[in-house]
């Protein structure tokens, strides 16, 4: 539920709420004070015969009783009847006199011909002088005073006023309902407080407490939203940013070690030429090379070591660039079968100096053209060939080609009977630098970058690399390529041609 229907159903439901205990008061309250929820109209009757006059009107009553005790013959003096009625007229009042032989007088505030019919009968004792009477569904409340003339005649003084059954009472009333209502609000504003507050001010506090803890350094923490609404969501936010922002430094730490590593790893694997290259200088120097043979020797070592100095170096910076996406690959359209004749064939005489014999394993008839940068998919074979003749130890030393077209891929695998790898080794394998301790010595004369950057030209590429081993027996590194064709259909542009 949003924030904003939140507050409107809060809102809405204190004002229904004030209204029904508003009701509700007004009714227990009579209610209580009759015993009966149905005489909701008597209790009005009852009080009216209590109290059924104003001030105002009470004071003229007396001065009518104080005649009818004292001057009764005066209460036929029409003129002195309609100056009290004309008084009682000013707070909606009228005056009725009576005596035994008929009206004296009738205010025509009432504008009542069944009046007289229900006025009280005559009480000389004056019992009951305040009272109540209905004309069909009018109300009117009354004081009366009952005496006699001089004559002997009964006669009686009304001041009469027409009533609404609910009105007085409920402004006599209305302070204690006003009381109970202000209370009934307070009491729901509370609620409606403690409601607000769980639901808003809560989670912004949670929310304000998550972003001090990053303001510290601290993101080992977790904020979980409690709610769908607006702040749920906005505290959902905040936690996957704190996850984001974790994943960042978690990364940068580990780009830190990275870094550390690696240039522990390039300093020991530049050491190591330079240091044979400074002990052969000197050997020169010192004299050891005392003959034209030793000195050609000597000379020529200090090149050598030179050469895989320089290729250390050159592997290191296209690595570099590799990984920080600056290498740009322009992919062409290549039969792979034929490509891989080529670099077989470049490869053949120099490891046939070695002992490897090398060749296909699997040559597919027709053509299979791929996508393919020439020169780093060059590389990466020869990487891989180079990588696989340097562990070879079989009397009998061979590496395999084989290519395995799919409807999309083409799949170029390079097997050798080398050593092998071990299987806890597999998964690092590509990592820069990493070398096994049975298949990857640095006596070997490997960079520990052969594989890793044929890696990132491979992912380069699209496609993807893996390989099987098994110790003693050999191993198995294969990589795919898109095919520009397949079938079905045309590549996946259609052209013969792709720069990336």
């Amino acid at each position: 539920m949003s924030i904003r229907i939140k507050l409107l159903l809060s809102y809405t439901g204190m004002l229904l709420i004030s209204l029904l205990v508003f009701a509700m008061t007004a009714s227990l309250f009579t209610i209580a004070a009759t015993g009966d929820v149905h005489s909701l109209r008597d209790f009005y009757k009852v009080h009216y015969q209590l109290n059924p006059l104003t001030e105002q009107e009470e004071s003229i009553f007396l001065e009518l009783k104080y005649l009818a005790k004292n001057e009764p013959d005066r209460l036929q003096d029409q003129q002195l009847l309609k100056d009290f009625d004309f008084k009682l007229k000013t707070v909606r009042a009228g005056l009725y006199v009576r005596r035994e032989s008929g009206r004296i007088y009738q205010s025509y505030t009432f504008n009542q011909p069944e009046l007289e019919r229900h006025l009280p009968p005559y009480d000389l004792n004056n019992n009951q002088i305040r009272s109540t009477f209905n004309i069909g569904e009018r109300f009117y409340a009354y004081a009366k005073y009952d005496f006699q003339y001089s004559g002997g005649q009964k006669g009686s003084v009304f001041v009469i006023r027409e009533r609404s059954p609910f009105g007085e009472v409920t402004r006599k009333l209305l302070p204690a309902f006003v009381i109970s209502l202000a209370g009934i609000i307070v009491i729901f504003n509370a609620l409606l407080f403690r409601w607000i507050t769980r639901s808003v001010v809560k989670p912004l506090d949670r929310l304000r407490h998550s972003a001090e803890h990053i303001q510290r350094g601290n993101l080992q923490f977790s904020l979980e939203p409690s709610t769908q609404d607006e702040i749920g969501q906005l505290n959902a936010a905040f936690e996957n940013m704190r996850k984001r922002l974790q994943e960042s430094v978690q990364l940068r730490l580990e780009d830190e070690a990275n870094r550390k590593e690696l240039i522990s790893n390039i300093s020991h694997d530049l050491r190591t030429p330079i240091t044979n290259i400074k002990g052969y200088i000197e050997g020169i120097r010192d004299g050891v090379a005392d003959t034209p043979e030793k000195m050609n020797k000597y000379v020529n070592i200090i090149y050598s070591k030179a050469v895989d100095l320089d290729k250390l170096v050159d592997e290191l910076f296209l690595y570099s660039k590799l990984d920080l996406k600056q290498v740009p690959f322009t992919l062409v359209a290549v039969d792979i079968v034929h490509f891989l004749d080529d670099c077989i064939e470049e490869q053949r005489y120099v490891l046939e100096e070695k002992g490897v014999v090398i060749g296909w394993a699997h040559r597919p008839i027709p053509p299979f053209n791929v996508f393919a940068d020439l020169e780093k998919i060059k590389r990466t074979v020869l990487n891989m060939i180079g990588n696989a003749q340097n562990y070879m130890d079989k009397e009998h030393k061979n590496i395999h080609i084989s290519v395995h077209p799919g409807r999309e891929w083409v799949t170029v695998e390079i097997r050798d009977n080398g050593t092998g790898i071990p299987q806890e080794a597999l998964p690092h394998i590509f990592e820069r630098f990493y070398r096994a301790e049975a298949s990857r010595n640095s006596s070997t004369g490997g960079s520990g970058l052969g594989l890793a950057i044929a890696s990132q030209i491979i992912e380069g590429h699209g496609g993807r690399i893996w390989v099987e081993s098994e110790v003693g027996v050999g191993t198995r590194v294969f990589f795919t390529l898109r095919r520009t064709t397949y079938e079905g259909g045309e590549g996946r542009d259609g052209r013969q041609h792709s720069d990336y």
